[in-house]
């Protein structure tokens, strides 16, 4: 059901987040756009300015690494000078009241860890920008020689594992999932949302643009997420 306006999405929300026992936010980078981080898939975003480089160039290619680092490095003060929104602390305040788990994402920006939801809960499918691994031995301070890449999943790079595995279990234990920003189009996250459905649990899609699930949440909001969540940081969830 779409929301008709934004107090009925509001409402809505709100009394669907009441009745639930464990609420399961998933975001995209919907959420963090009001904390100045640049979207990647919209038009005008990163993407659009510059193709992504894939894992297999990353590895193959000096120029190709220095060329990401560069880009990494360009981006520096959009990251490190982002806080987080008010749907983080909206996110936040749920999981501190005990009413979220824990939240999925599939942004890189940490700005989830920063609300005050605890790291071990921030189960991120597309890794982290804000540090950097071996790629050869995984370690951050690396003396083996590999190739050093922000934490990150790029195209063609494996999915974490774990991640991919602790997201379906606590997906399959929801009875209400929040997917928030996230244009649902990268796949295999994309397919959370119908795997919760499908096991019974209620959806609800808050994103500006419409999504190929929307069909089947019981609640969509086309509006701005931070106004959506605002009150729910008042509410401390």
């Amino acid at each position: 059901m779409l929301a008709p306006n934004l107090k009925t999405a509001i409402d809505g929300l709100g009394r669907l987040i009441e009745n639930a026992d464990a609420v399961l936010p998933f975001t995209g980078a919907g959420i963090s756009t009001e904390c100045g981080i640049p979207d990647f898939r919209s038009p005008g975003g990163i993407w659009a300015r510059m193709q992504p480089i894939p894992f297999d160039a990353f590895v193959a290619s000096q120029e190709m690494r220095n060329e990401a680092w560069r880009r990494r490095f360009a981006m520096e003060d959009e990251f490190m000078g982002a806080r987080p929104g008010r749907g983080h602390l909206a996110l936040a305040g749920l999981y501190k009241a005990g009413k979220a788990p824990a939240v999925i994402t599939q942004n890189i920006d940490n700005l989830h860890q920063e609300s005050g939801i605890a790291p071990a809960d921030v189960v991120e499918l597309h890794g982290n920008t804000t540090y950097a691994l071996c790629l050869g031995c995984s370690a951050p301070d690396c003396h083996c020689g590999g190739h050093i890449k922000t934490a990150t999943v790029s195209f063609g790079q494996a999915m974490p594992e774990a991640a991919m595995e602790r997201a379906e279990t606590l997906t399959l234990r929801c009875d209400l999932f929040l997917a928030i920003g996230s244009s649902l189009v990268v796949w295999p996250a994309a397919g959370f949302p119908m795997l919760a459905k499908r096991n019974g649990a209620r959806l609800v899609i808050i994103n500006r643009e419409p999504t190929e699930f929307d069909e089947m949440a019981d609640l969509v909001i086309h509006d701005d997420i931070g106004t959506v969540l605002a009150p729910f940081v008042a509410r401390g969830a």
